[in-house]
């Protein structure tokens, strides 16, 4: 690896000595005279291109017979090609996957004006069946034909391709995409793993701003907040361009939002359903409407409102058992039996106006919001195995301990997540030139209105045993001897109340400008500045007194409703109503806890300032991108720092740096449907807010302490990467393809966890980032989609979706940790594939789906390798169908995770669970509108 490691870094740089070149090739190649019949120069011919049912068409290959010209439509069916200066009639080509190549005859006197021109449907055939914005092929074809065009590589799905799977957020439906896992939070998707790298490798943007977290952990961006049904198209780009923000390692996500030109005139689409969960209460409802129109004497204006809506109530199982070095090995320390009651609601909406005057300006303000509100009751049994003596005996999975404890508790959360963004813009062309100005303002904000819990403590100190011979649902003899059913044993402990602010906002402003010179080369340049604030604050209460008690006692604080987790049988829930009751007549009054409410709060800032030079060659099928970008970064954050003796003071940490990313890239077209990639490139990932900001988060869960310490000294991650992969598109409509890539990591960051002594506890788990030396990242990526319509009879209408990543990586320390300098990287999935077969025929598509990832390691620690914490690898099982009843309408079904999968941790080796959650499978069904 160190020959290829070096020969990246070659190449990295003579893509910059190339850019210093660019000029002279460009001059050089406007010397020359163009081959025969294609127009230096000329009358430009602009267009738009639909389908039958007003539908524009993206990534349409638009080709002036004769000369050679081309062209490819935009996202709104928009394409401008250079025609001959001789006055005649022009023939164009239009090539689009999914149909037959067609040609269009233009008359000279229609050569000034713009175009609207219809594709017909994919047969052509009189008496074929127009399946209104539910044809699998046609949404597939909408992507297909975006990826083909691409100057890099990108993954493109299409919104009525989302539409197709059961995937109800932005996460899960980037999971059907090659080399793209997902992390989940209680079965929901939430972040997003590409080609193995962490969830904050890859940068999400709206409508190509980026927009910022609302985690105040993390750069990545919660995904869960965002439903799926509001999006357009989802763009994953893995190899970027100069003009893109380079802080994407892994692939740069773009969310597009709907335009009110993406389709003829007056457009209403809408869904409506309801679902049941195998661990819910049956309240699941989902509805989304989208409704746009073009106005003006020339059509010239646009506007569009979207909005979404969905509700669940679940229930999933929840085990967690924590394992700690004892002298006589990895032994459970402690268990708590989680019994949740979750509400989840997402609200979200966008808005546009655009102006269109001509084919040569456009303008445009986009709005969007999202909102997250996670509501949850989790009653919880914990059995304290470090509060008593291990006995003589115990095993890897066996032990029996003295003198433990028993604590029930019940904790109201309630979390809201909130998105917003603002972008106004503008696109000129100018002679054959194209100027664009885009300013921007982004918002996120995470609060917890209610963060409120109440413990109960057992006075009896059982002799308990455990026993993982099944790992998934070990055996505790609590079970049989029901202690923690004695009611009258359990007396109040403590009451806990936290509150949590986190606001998050950025400002852009981006200017770009695209300028041909000669015949072949495009010449691109720009700027962004990008400011950044966050502000994160946490206030803790808590309270022991003996006149914190509920005047109730624990019996009489429980409703009727049996609480049970799998097969253990916890007791009864606690009362909802009397809790919050309970919550709100005490929180006042609760002490407050410090150093606590202080040292985990940080306010940060960060600017970005970033210039590109861009050289685009196209001749023949070739396509040769040079360029260079170069970014600033200044970041400044303060937190308060508590000395020992109580005193406050302001801790600071700043840091600057600039930073080079020189690209080389090139497409070569074979021909149309045998297309060649490869590029050189570089990119950063900066460090997470609080990795860097000079504080300290302490949390506890049960007798457990969590601390995570920032480091000032923290540097960014750097990737020099190299992407090579060839693409065979099949007709009618279809892709074979491998792409490979090899990064090359230098200071990668890390989070190591140890084991010591916090504020006076031992035994707390201590967390901090630091740099690794170097590292690697490296993969292949297999995809394979096709339309199996050379079938015969009804079997043609058959298809397979496939695609299979496999990824290895590790980093390398100069210090050695547990025996160990080498370690796997988190978040890297050694296989991910998925598979579905579709069948769509008249008005009738099913699709089966299967998804899947290996293994991933989440934490590692320090001190010893058999505590390592790993996410079990996890498959899960999807089904849809859907009827078009009448035009327009379309009714649907959908199974999701009907295998039940559940999720699962643990340490080291797989019977040392950490954690055993079910979320229980969700069939969902409604209607479908498109008019």
């Amino acid at each position: 690896m160190h020959i290829v490691r070096s020969g990246i870094r070659g190449l990295a740089g003579a893509s910059l000595i190339a850019l210093a070149l660019a000029a002279g090739v460009a001059q050089a190649e406007g010397a020359d005279s163009a081959p025969a019949g294609v127009p230096a120069s000329g009358p430009i011919l602009s267009g738009r291109i639909y389908d039958a049912t007003g539908v524009a068409l993206p990534g349409a290959r638009v080709v002036v017979e004769g000369t050679g010209a081309q062209a490819t439509t935009n996202l709104q069916g928009e394409f401008s090609v250079i025609t001959p200066e001789e006055a005649g009639d022009v023939t164009l080509l239009i090539d689009y996957l999914g149909r037959p190549p067609v040609t269009r005859v233009v008359p000279a006197a229609e050569r000034g004006r713009p175009l609207s021109l219809t594709l017909p449907a994919a047969s052509g055939e009189p008496g074929d069946i127009v399946v209104t914005g539910a044809s699998l092929l046609d949404n597939t074809a909408r992507a297909l034909n975006q990826q083909r065009t691409a100057d890099n590589t990108v993954t493109i799905i299409s919104s009525d391709a989302i539409g197709r799977f059961p995937d109800p957020n932005i996460a899960e439906a980037l999971q059907r995409a090659p080399g793209v896992g997902i992390e989940r939070d209680q079965g929901e998707g939430r972040y997003i793993n590409v080609r193995g790298a962490p969830s904050e490798w890859s940068a999400v943007s709206v409508d190509g701003i980026q927009i910022p977290s609302v985690d105040p952990t993390t750069r990545a961006v919660d995904l869960d907040t965002l439903p799926s049904d509001i999006v357009a198209n989802l763009e994953v780009t893995k190899s970027l361009l100069p003009y893109q923000d380079a802080d994407s390692i892994a692939g740069a996500v773009n969310i597009t939002t709907r335009s009110p030109f993406d389709r003829k005139g007056f457009a209403l689409t809408g869904m409506a359903g309801a679902s049941y969960n195998q661990f819910g209460k049956g309240s699941d409802y989902r509805g989304s409407a989208a409704v746009s129109d073009t106005f003006g004497p020339d059509r010239q204006f646009g506007l569009l409102f979207s909005g979404s809506y969905s509700r669940t109530h679940r229930r999933p199982d929840n085990v967690e058992n924590t394992w700690t070095q004892t002298a006589d090995g990895p032994r459970v320390t402690e268990t708590l039996f989680k019994d949740y009651d979750t509400k989840r609601q997402r609200i979200a909406g966008t808005g546009a106006f655009e102006w269109r005057p001509s084919d040569a300006t456009h303008a445009w303000v986009r709005g969007t919001y999202a909102r997250f509100e996670d509501d949850e009751f989790r009653d919880r049994i914990g059995i304290l195995w470090s509060d008593g003596t291990l006995q003589a005996g115990s095993t890897d999975r066996t032990a029996t301990y003295r003198n433990t404890r028993i604590e029930k508790q019940v904790r109201h959360r309630k979390q809201m997540n909130e998105i917003w963004s603002a972008t106004a813009g503008i696109e000129q062309r100018l002679g054959d030139g194209t100027i664009r100005a885009d300013v921007a303002y982004s918002e996120s904000s995470q609060t917890y209105p209610r963060r409120d819990e109440l413990l109960f403590r057992s006075t009896l100190r059982p002799t308990l045993s455990y026993d993982f011979s099944d790992a998934d649902l070990p055996g505790y003899s609590l079970f049989q001897s029901k202690e923690h059913l004695q009611l009258g044993t359990f007396a109040f402990q403590e009451n806990a109340y936290r509150s949590n602010t986190t606001k998050n906002d950025e400002l852009t402003v981006a200017v770009r400008s695209d300028l041909p010179i000669g015949d072949f080369v495009t010449f691109s340049t720009g700027g962004k500045y990008r400011e950044r604030h966050i502000n994160a604050d946490e206030e803790r209460l808590r309270d022991r007194r003996a006149t914190a008690a509920p005047t109730q006692n624990l019996a009489g604080l429980l409703s009727d409703e049996e609480s049970r987790n799998f097969d253990y049988a916890l007791g009864q829930r606690f009362n909802t109503g009397l809790a919050d009751a309970y919550f709100d007549a005490t929180k006042a009054a609760a002490q407050r806890r410090l150093p606590q409410s202080l040292t985990a709060d940080y306010i940060a800032e960060e600017k970005i300032f970033g210039l590109f030079g861009m050289a685009k060659y196209v001749k023949d099928g070739t396509t040769l991108v040079v360029g260079l970008r170069v970014e600033t970064t200044d970041f400044d954050a303060q937190a308060p720092s508590v000395s020992r003796t109580g005193a406050v003071t302001t801790a600071r940490g700043r840091n600057g740096y600039a930073d080079f990313f020189p690209n080389l890239t090139l497409r070569q077209a074979f021909t149309p449907n045998l297309i060649l990639r490869a590029a050189l490139s570089r990119a950063i990932n900066r460090p997470n807010f609080p990795q860097i900001a000079p504080r300290v988060l302490e949390t506890s869960e049960g007798n457990t302490v969590r601390v995570e310490s920032g480091n000032p000294d923290l540097k960014p991650t750097l990737s020099n990467n190299v992407d090579a992969g060839l693409e065979y598109y099949i007709r009618p409509l279809g892709v074979i393809s491998v792409n490979g890539f090899y990064k090359d990591l230098s200071d990668y960051r890390y989070t190591l966890t140890s084991t010591g002594v916090y504020n006076g506890v031992g035994g707390a788990i201590l967390s901090r980032p630091m740099n690794a030396r170097r590292g690697e990242l490296y993969g292949v990526e297999l995809n394979w989609q096709q339309h199996l319509n050379f079938l015969p009879g009804v079997l043609g209408g058959l298809g397979v979706f496939a695609n299979y990543t496999y990824t290895q990586g590790h980093a390398t320390f100069d210090a050695a940790y547990g025996g160990r300098s080498r370690f796997a990287l988190p978040g890297q999935s050694t296989h991910m594939w998925n598979a579905s077969v579709f069948y769509e025929r008249g008005p009738v598509n099913v699709r089966v789906a299967y998804t899947k990832r290996s293994d991933y390691l989440d934490e590692i620690n320090a001190t010893n390798p058999a505590l390592d914490l790993y996410w079990e690898g996890r498959g899960q099982l999807d089904v849809t169908g859907s009827v078009q009843l009448a035009k327009g309408i379309n009714l649907f079904a959908e199974g999701k995770n009907l295998t039940n999968t559940p999720g699962v941790r643990y340490f080291g080796q797989r019977f040392r669970t950490y954690e055993y959650e079910k979320f229980g499978y969700t069939l969902f069904g409604g209607v479908r509108v498109k008019l």
